[in-house]
């Protein structure tokens, strides 16, 4: 000092009420709002707890200047994850100046890391201490641009002063709290941020869709996190965003002046396969898709986020993601390039069951337009010469305030199930159901082939049917009449007979194990009664299981006649058949004709018969 050097100063004592920056608003309901203070410490703190405006992260003297040679650790908890560390009005000014006149002294903007800040510096961990990965070393002045977010609900803050410098700077003032809509996803982790969601863990909690959200919390440069989505065999997966935001990136750890620093990639596949992408997301240029459903042509989907730049306070694509599983497995063969289409080839399965569309996917009609779903039944003559499906239940939902009733079902807009073949290039109606059926109802082709239409109205396929757990539809399909059989068509003729097994397929091999169906059409002439007359039969075994033949009149759902082994002797006295009885009394034309069915042994020798009829 010299005699040149004058100095003076004022001071006062203040109440805590009148200290609004360092204390906040009712000091007296939050005695601990800046910290439990570490007993023989002179700065270090413990938050607990923490919550909206209950905790104040302070340097020493908050709002004035903090003194030299400090290190004081602030040891901070949230009750939820994820902690956030945040300023709201207050400057930042940690050796923001580093020279003695503050009119003159040139500002240090804020910046991170050990070059930028070698003197004072306010050090952040993503966990409970020093030991935890370091979150960023910060210094300078100005308004503190972004938020910090940890992984969990604890956070470890470092300040240190070097032992000399100016008597400047005010230091720091953040709030803490924790980051809002924490979700748990369900499934398992593996390492920092690479899920595997499957379908059996989703199931388990018996929730119906799953749900994972972007990174909300802070992460390193050159993050990659994934999301792998799997299904069981047969299922397929759906993902979709109800909400969904595409920011600039705005706490960025390092800079990265290209396009696309951050992106979302969903790949058709199990892993990320460039030729199996599906959609890329990116901050720079991409527009967000919400309620739009990505789904998977196999049974996994992949979601990749990667960042160049890392982030302090979550990734600039922010989204909330739901994803959920659909039964895609099918009856019979699948017909590529339609929605819901099968085929049933006679030579893979000569019999089966099938039923609406496991898959309710199908019913979310963006458009409006109906669904159709087709199955084929396609045979050989040389392997059977008829297709018959017996439709065991029909469950079709009422619509609120529909006009249309089910009366004419072939010609009403209604739900529907329709039985068709084609007969000289034309379309024969076999059957259609448009309401629930009260027993099982058979249908039978004339020919080699059948087809079955479901059809459900597009405006209301989404509300009744999607997501719905029962089946719209049930039935039963069966290839029957092999050339054992010979000629489904007998008649009109004044006398015949039928003989099983047919003379001309007694050479063709045969299944030894295979049950026969034969289904003849006896066609009788207009006016006339029918006597039918077993005239040989002879059956290897006394059981109905292994011979049994069935005579139907048109309309009728129970047989007319049964005969088995063990009443063959009776069945050579059959009733006649009036006209009446057939339909045949006032119609000219001729009525529809009498089903004679056999169903039993295919072995030659086993069982053998003869009707005659006149």
């Amino acid at each position: 000092f010299t005699d040149q050097t004058y100095f003076a100063f004022d001071s006062r004592a203040e109440q805590q009420m009148e200290v609004f920056n360092r204390y906040g608003p009712h000091p007296e309901l939050y005695p601990n709002r800046r910290g439990e203070v570490v007993q023989g410490s002179y700065c270090e703190r413990e938050f607990r707890d923490c919550r909206l405006q209950t905790c104040y992260v302070q340097s020493p003297a908050y709002p004035g200047i903090y003194p030299r040679a400090l290190k004081c650790r602030y040891r901070l908890h949230t009750r939820l994850p994820f902690i956030k560390l945040y300023i709201q009005n207050e400057q930042f000014a940690v050796d923001g100046q580093r020279c003695e006149n503050i009119m003159t002294c040139p500002m240090k903007e804020i910046g991170s890391g050990s070059d930028h800040c070698p003197y004072d510096w306010l050090a952040v961990y993503d966990g409970r201490d020093e030991h935890a990965p370091p979150i960023g070393k910060f210094c300078g002045m100005g308004k503190f641009p972004f938020s910090i977010i940890g992984t969990s609900q604890h956070m470890y803050v470092e300040f240190v002063s070097s032992p000399a410098g100016p008597l400047l700077n005010t230091g720091f003032h953040f709030n803490v709290g924790n980051w809002p809509g924490h979700v748990e996803t369900v499934g398992t982790k593996h390492g920092a941020c690479d899920w595997l969601l499957s379908s059996d863990a989703l199931k388990a909690t018996s929730a119906s869709e799953g749900i994972f959200l972007s990174v909300a919390h802070w992460y390193p440069p050159n993050t990659s996190c994934s999301y792998h989505i799997q299904g069981n065999e047969g299922e397929i997966v759906r993902l979709y965003f109800p909400s969904f935001r595409i920011n600039r990136i705005e706490a960025p750890i390092i800079r990265h002046e290209e396009d696309c620093a951050e992106s979302l990639t969903i790949y058709d596949a199990n892993h990320p396969d460039p030729a199996r992408i599906i959609k890329t997301f990116c901050d720079t240029f991409s527009r967000p898709m919400e309620k739009i459903d990505f789904v998977s042509t196999g049974r996994s989907l992949y979601v990749k986020f990667l960042s160049k730049t890392g982030s302090y306070s979550g990734s600039s694509l922010y989204y909330w993601a739901h994803y959920d599983f659909f039964n895609n497995s099918r009856y019979g063969d699948v017909v590529q390039n339609t929605l819901c289409d099968e085929v049933f080839y006679a030579w893979k399965y000569s019999k089966g069951q099938l039923g609406s569309p496991r898959n309710t996917l199908i019913y979310k009609r963006a458009s409006g337009s109906d669904v159709r779903c087709q199955y084929k039944f396609v045979t050989d003559r040389r392997l059977f010469s008829r297709v018959v499906v017996e439709v065991t239940s029909v469950t079709f939902k009422e619509v609120p305030y529909s006009m249309n009733a089910c009366t004419r079902c072939h010609e009403e807009r209604v739900d529907k199930l329709i039985l068709w073949e084609e007969k000289d290039k034309n379309q024969n109606r076999l059957a259609c159901f448009c309401d629930n059926i009260p027993r099982p109802v058979r249908v039978i082709s004339s020919g080699d082939q059948m087809n079955l239409e479901l059809i459900i109205q597009g405006q209301h396929a989404t509300t009744s049917y999607f997501k719905n757990p029962h089946t719209l539809f049930e039935a039963n399909y069966e290839f029957a009449h092999g050339p054992i059989c010979g000629p489904i068509s007998l008649g009109p003729s004044p006398d015949g007979e039928l003989v099983f097994p047919y003379k001309n397929a007694l050479g063709i091999q045969l299944n030894e194990n295979r049950r026969e169906k034969c289904i003849w059409e006896l066609k009788v002439a207009a006016q006339r009664d029918l006597w039918l007359h077993l005239d040989k039969a002879r059956f290897a075994d006394r059981s109905c299981e292994h011979g049994r033949i069935e005579v139907y009149l048109a309309g009728r759902l129970e047989p007319r006649f049964i005969i088995c082994p063990e009443n063959v002797s009776l069945a050579r006295d059959l009733p006649i058949l009036s006209a009446a009885e057939l339909g045949a009394v006032e119609n000219e034309n001729e009525p529809l004709p009498v089903l004679i069915q056999y169903t039993g042994d295919s072995a030659v020798g086993k069982n053998a018969f003869k009707f005659v009829w006149t």
